[in-house]
């Protein structure tokens, strides 16, 4: 297990924030949130944000709290470029035991209950000025990842009122054998989670998704191999019983009160041999049963389904990533608009509109 990578020598401008230090992303900054240790010893999740050297160009009101998916740590620099681009503050959350968060003595990403990631967001929000009856007069946008999308949905499922919209980019809403696979591998893999949770399942990730992402393949995006190793981690059957049951709760339905924005690859391609498809496809999901599940979601829910994205849409072919920034901002745009300012005088009516009319129409000239 490696130790998280050191971060960089302070460049010039002012010092960070108490708490805050230099990110390993050049022009960002981080800030460790301690949480309640568990039985593996210390945990800690990450929050990571754009160094607050000088006051952003433009502010719409908005922040954003990203969240990654398995395997993974936030490193997408022009996500946060796109948001602030709309004048929004970017947070983006490494979760406990992945990426900024890891520790040596950490059993990579493993967790017994996906409600165990409440903390984690929590700590998150309050630092970013979004915790309960915070009274913030900002609003807050939820965007999530594959496993993070599924985790950011159950959240704002049973906290109704915490946030005003939520991006979902392919989130991880079914099992890639839809529900039929489910009932058949679940009894076995929470047997074994109750026997042994932390042991390995057989691995079946060949490493295709990261040959299509990586730099040091065939991909464009510089990737820490101790954070997000090739192969993925070894999954467990504690883990996997817990997607499972996240899964299973969205089958039967969430009720989220907020708009929802869906982000999809138009299609999938089952990652048993390497093909050149696998470069403008998603390689994880089987996007066809995640859009089933989308109106589960909740009562206002919009789906974009990308042709040519990868499974994090945002790291796709760069005429790809255009469409997938034209469609989250006219998105945002529509359900997330700018905040009112002072409001007008209301139109007078009835007889007012009329003592009105003639009032201005008997004005002279100054």
């Amino acid at each position: 297990m490696s130790t998280p990578l050191p971060a960089p020598a302070p460049g010039p401008g002012p010092a960070p924030e108490a708490g805050w230090v230099p990110d390993v992303l050049d022009g960002f900054e981080q800030r460790t949130l301690a949480l309640a240790p568990d039985f593996e010893g210390e945990v800690v999740a990450t929050l990571v944000r754009r160094r607050r050297d000088a006051p952003p160009s433009a502010d719409a009101g908005v922040d954003v709290l990203y969240v990654h998916g398995w395997t993974d740590y936030f490193f997408q620099t022009h996500l946060a470029d796109f948001w602030e681009g709309l004048g929004v503050r970017f947070h983006a959350l490494d979760l406990r035991k992945y990426g900024r968060s890891l520790r040596p003595h950490h059993t990579p990403g493993f967790i017994t209950r996906l409600r165990t990631y409440d903390e984690d967001i929590e700590a998150a929000l309050a630092e970013i000025g979004h915790g309960p009856g915070a009274g913030s007069d900002r609003r807050l946008v939820l965007m999530g990842h594959s496993t993070g999308g599924l985790v950011l949905s159950l959240w704002a499922h049973h906290r109704p009122g915490r946030a005003d919209a939520l991006v979902l980019n392919s989130p991880w809403l079914e099992f890639q054998t839809r529900k039929v696979g489910r009932l058949v591998l679940e009894p076995s893999i929470r047997a074994q989670a109750a026997i042994a949770p932390r042991s390995h399942l057989v691995n079946v990730d060949l490493g295709f998704y990261a040959r299509s992402i990586s730099a040091r393949h065939d991909g464009a995006w510089e990737l820490d191999a101790a954070w997000r190793p090739d192969a993925g981690w070894r999954v467990t059957p504690a883990w996997l019983a817990a997607i499972f049951s996240g899964h299973d709760r969205v089958a039967r339905g969430l009720t989220i009160d907020i708009p929802i924005l869906v982000l999809l690859s138009a299609r999938s391609t089952p990652p048993v041999r390497w093909s050149e498809d696998m470069m403008r496809t998603d390689t994880v999901l089987d996007v066809v049963g995640i859009a089933a599940r989308v109106p589960q979601l909740g009562r206002l829910t919009t789906l974009a389904r990308i042709e040519g994205a990868l499974h994090d849409v945002t790291l796709s072919a760069p005429a790809v990533r255009d469409v997938v920034w034209f469609e989250v901002a006219r998105w945002f745009r529509a359900y997330v608009p700018p905040a009112a300012g002072p409001a007008p005088e209301p139109e007078p009516r009835g007889w007012r509109r009329w003592f009105s009319g003639r009032r201005q129409a008997g004005r002279r000239p100054a």
